[in-house]
């Protein structure tokens, strides 16, 4: 297929046809399109979301829906000035870059039929008076795609395309981003994915086209958005600086390598910044993709949109024993607790248990005790039969590369958990005993495989990073690395889950191990203040939102939610870690790696922190010290106006 052109032959009549109606559209332009003109980012924002205008919604299929059944592949034509519009698609789902070959156009037009079932296709206008418009060179490209059902058309310009291309008026899904609006193209990729609802209408006609004046659909917001502060009524100067001069001060007192802090209020990403590096070294800069140990987050990101789903459906008792949804604990001291204080730290069950020091040899003979000095330990080897230095049959889960733990280890676990004693009195004592179980009971009560319920029933949906075992589907480059272990596994822990129990569980505990975006971590959070709600669908019944995230034991002096944490019942600055102006239908967790995320639905507030606070190691205690997340906090609601 040859698409070279000659303007004086190929396109002659268009290139004329588009001279002819230059007055007309230049007028069309003065008056009908809004200038982007030297204005706060606020205003200029607004004005983009006034012009970025959706022509063609066919079906309603804007804003997408279901993106767990996508499979997005983008196309750009004309000249790219820059990379917003597929920028921000990015930030909502995996998006697939489809380049045009220079030859075999038509084999790769079916490829690409077949490849995807939907396509967003960029166009880059050309400026009036431009003699030789680039587009033109690929119209035998778009001709094939722009019509078709399932794609998405985009032209970033005033619409001078329109005039050479009246076919294009046609096409079952349309945009216009207007090339003076710099914001215009994200805007257009928010609207696609229900960021931003299509407000748009058109202030006049469209030259040669049926496109009239005041036409333009509208649709509705349904997942999280990015705007500036102003845009929802947020200092964008007092972010700016406070954040960056705490980030700054914990950088410098070496509390952490690095960070990165996101803020986002009424369904809109309003700040959102990396600081500082992967590690001391200063090697690599902290990027605002890069990928956490969440820690304990996971309690509330992992187990619990689970447990808060099957509890909508019927499915999960919280006043239900222990014993009803696993097996094995008919007969121990744990047989009758049921779930709603087990969940609130309220049923007293025992903080933790060292499962790793059982497997070393010296504990036979000189059993670990609280205050020991960890440097003992490297005295001694580990158990004969537990470990092995590669893989087998029989030692399947990789703690380290040399280090191969017996695949029925996971039951000695179990059985410490089953055997620890209760705290004699019912009080809070924060415990994460029950949270190394949830894995299994949700698959009991589901009849799904944990994991593989998480991606399906949320994380995909969302197009959220989330995930166990990250490097089975991620670069080690993107990752943060967190302790350099000393003690057990004696390697720098980078990819792999710093808490030592969920390393024995192969890495996927209800406890810990997930790891994620602050992006990922916000759309989660997002679902949670939306009770239940995201991309236009209902993940979880309101009503289980409500009864996990309110507290169940206040009146006995314990703040938690079911598995959230809250705010201290009465504030004390030296013991809180959340703002004094978190309001106490507020709810979050904090996670031991330095990270932390907290949502006010009073305020329509989301707050995320995450770090490497362990890097080089868990006796690094500056973030407390500092008061490091409070403090931001603080500046957070400083900033609403």
């Amino acid at each position: 297929m040859n698409i070279s052109i000659n303007p004086f032959s190929t396109h002659q009549k268009a290139i004329k046809l588009f001279f002819d109606r230059f007055f007309i559209f230049a007028i069309f332009i003065l008056f009908c399109i809004p200038l982007s003109y030297s204005q706060s980012s606020d205003a200029s924002f607004k004005r983009a979301t006034q012009a970025t205008t959706l022509l063609r919604n066919d079906h309603d299929r804007i804003p997408l829906q279901r993106l767990d059944t996508l499979r997005i592949g983008y196309i750009q034509f004309g000249i790219m000035n820059d990379t917003r519009f597929l920028d921000r698609l990015q930030s909502y789902t995996d998006i697939h870059i489809e380049k045009i070959p220079e030859k075999g156009h038509e084999q790769w037009i079916e490829e690409v039929q077949q490849k995807y079932n939907l396509l967003i296709l960029e166009i880059q206008d050309y400026p009036i008076g431009q003699r030789v418009p680039p587009v033109f060179a690929q119209e035998d490209l778009l001709k094939p795609l722009a019509p078709l059902k399932n794609t998405i058309t985009v032209i970033v310009g005033e619409g001078s395309i329109f005039q050479p291309m009246l076919w294009m008026q046609q096409v079952p899904q349309l945009l216009i981003a207007p090339h003076r609006m710099d914001e215009a193209p994200d805007v257009a990729a928010q609207i696609i994915f229900g960021g931003l609802p299509a407000i748009g209408k058109l202030l006049g006609p469209i030259p040669g086209t049926h496109f009239k004046r005041g036409e333009g659909f509208s649709t509705e917001a349904s997942r999280l958005g990015y705007a500036p502060p102003a845009y929802v009524d947020m200092d964008k100067k007092i972010l700016d600086e406070y954040i960056e001069a705490i980030i700054g001060e914990g950088i410098e007192a070496a509390a952490f390598p690095g960070a990165q802090v996101l803020v986002a209020r009424k369904g809109k990403v309003v700040y959102h910044e990396a600081f500082g590096h992967l590690t001391k070294k200063q090697e690599q800069a902290v990027k605002k993709d890069a990928i956490y140990d969440l820690a304990s987050i996971t309690k509330i990101s992992g187990p619990l949109p689970a447990l808060m789903k099957l509890h909508g459906e019927g499915k999960f008792e919280l006043d239900a024993p222990l014993k009803k949804y696993i097996k094995g604990f008919s007969f121990s001291n744990k047989a009758k607790l049921t779930f709603r204080p087990m969940l609130a730290h309220h049923a007293g069950l025992r903080p933790w248990i060292p499962y790793w020091r059982s497997t070393l040899s010296w504990n036979e003979k000189y059993p670990w005790k609280e205050g020991w000095d960890d440097e003992k330990i490297n005295d001694f080897d580990f158990r004969q039969k537990t470990f092995q230095q590669d893989s087998s049959e029989q030692y399947t889960i990789k703690v380290t590369d040399q280090l191969w733990l017996h695949h029925k280890y996971k039951k000695q676990m179990y059985r410490a958990i089953k055997k620890s004693p209760l705290n004699e009195q019912k009080e809070y004592a924060y415990s994460g005993l029950l949270f190394y179980l949830l894995p299994d009971i949700i698959e009991n009560i589901s009849g799904q495989n944990y994991v593989q319920y998480l991606h399906t029933q949320f994380y995909d949906k969302l197009g959220a990073e989330l995930t166990y075992k990250p490097l089975e589907k991620y670069p080690l480059e993107r990752i943060i690395p967190t302790e350099r272990d000393t003690f057990f596994r004696m390697q720098l822990l980078h990819g792999t889950v710093h808490d030592e129990g969920a390393a024995m569980m192969d890495g996927i505990s209800g406890n810990a191990g997930l790891f994620g975006t602050a992006e990922g971590l916000a759309k989660l959070m997002s679902l949670y203040l939306n009770e239940g709600t995201y991309g236009g669908e209902q993940l979880i019944a309101a009503k289980s939102i409500q009864e996990f995230t309110h507290c169940h034991y206040c009146e006995e002096g314990n703040r938690r939610g079911l598995g959230f944490d809250k705010p201290l019942i009465e504030y004390d600055a030296e013991k809180s870690t959340v703002a004094e102006e978190a309001s106490p239908v507020s709810y979050g967790h904090s996670g031991y790696t330095g990270t932390f995320t907290w949502v006010d639905p009073e305020q329509e507030l989301i707050y995320i922190f995450l770090s490497n606070r362990v890097y080089p190691t868990r006796a690094n205690r500056g973030i407390y010290e500092l008061n490091i997340r409070p403090r931001i906090h603080e500046a957070i609601y400083k900033a609403l106006k």
